[in-house]
């Protein structure tokens, strides 16, 4: 039987070819790649019936869902190029014995520095400094930019991209605190630097708040009306984690109302982001936004293809796959 690979990401099929022959599979002949990313669920269905692999939709706008898994019966791996895996049926691949791929820590250090970078970027003012000095509004004595040494900077999360975050923090002299589910033993809490806070505990005390948590039923929305009445008025929200994590309506009605010093918004409940996302509509020089760009770096996409392509091509020559997240 031919080996069919069926990706749902924006990727061409020349990339894909170009991609796969390495370590075990120095040939790719006898494998049919199917590029199915514009086309409707139903045509999907069909090609999944004698697919081997599927190369997930990284951008998250195509689901794997029940009903392609139902009709895959020769499916063995979905691979998906990012860490996050919302979009795939997790429970649907397990009880139909297929493996599910992702690339953790990958985009760790990406992710980390951009995190830092916002925080910096917000509580130095730099939006308000770069704009009226191009302006040629010169505002040496007003701009009035603070420093994140002696600062609480509280992690939401402290998965591997937390721990990232955390490390690259201690030269910076903040204080460090953290919610996670599942908390670190001591002698991490002591390499990191970090102490843990319960999830209301941090909301209070935080001047800066990061957000680095998966997407669940737990997380969706963890921060909204409630979550902000919480915080202090000056403190500074950064979510690089998912869109669906943050309340989008309630942070950019603190941001008007001034509940809210700035934020750093790199995820949003729709990508890309639409014209009635409430966030749009703040015209102030202390929300940041970016296109999901936080773990995309030239560094990090090279070590998420290498990961991705090990695994599609481990399936294919019948070794142990890396990353499973079933």
């Amino acid at each position: 039987m031919t080996n069919k690979i069926v990706c749902l990401a924006p990727m061409p099929v020349e990339i894909i070819q170009h991609l796969l022959p390495g370590e075990g599979l120095e040939s790719i002949g006898g494998i049919e790649i199917v590029n199915a990313n514009t086309m409707p669920e139903n045509e999907i269905v069909e090609h999944l019936k004698d697919a081997t692999i599927v190369i997930a939709d990284f951008t998250f706008n195509i689901a794997v869902t029940r009903t392609m898994i139902l009709n895959a019966k020769h499916l063995k791996l979905i691979q998906n190029l990012s860490v996050g895996y919302q979009h795939i049926d997790i429970g649907a691949c397990s009880e139909a014995g297929i493996k599910v791929g992702n690339t953790p820590g990958a985009n760790d250090s990406g992710v980390a520095e951009h995190t830092i970078m916002l925080g910096l970027c917000l509580v130095k003012k730099m939006m308000y400094a770069n704009r009226t000095t191009r302006e040629m509004d010169w505002k040496f004595t007003d701009i009035r930019a603070g420093e994140i040494n002696g600062k609480c900077w509280g992690l939401i999360g402290m998965g591997s991209t937390g721990k990232a975050v955390a490390k690259r923090l201690i030269p910076f002299g903040v204080k460090s605190i953290y919610f996670d589910i599942n908390r670190l033993d001591t002698a991490l809490e002591d390499e990191y630097q970090i102490a843990y806070s319960e999830f209301k505990d941090l909301l209070k005390n935080a001047d800066i708040i990061s957000l680095h948590c998966p997407l669940t039923d737990e997380t969706k929305k963890m921060i909204g009306n409630q979550e902000i009445e919480l915080m202090k008025d000056t403190a500074i929200l950064i979510n690089v984690a998912r869109g669906e994590v943050i309340d989008e309506k309630a942070v950019a009605d603190a941001l008007n109302n001034e509940k809210l010093g700035g934020a750093g918004i790199d995820v949003f409940s729709k990508e890309p982001i639409k014209k009635e996302n409430p966030l749009l509509g703040i015209k102030m020089d202390n929300l940041i936004l970016t296109p999901h760009i936080a773990g995309s770096t030239m560094e990090s996409q090279f070590k998420i293809v290498s990961m991705a392509f090990n695994n599609i091509r481990n399936i294919l020559t019948g070794k142990e796959l890396d990353h499973l997240v079933n």
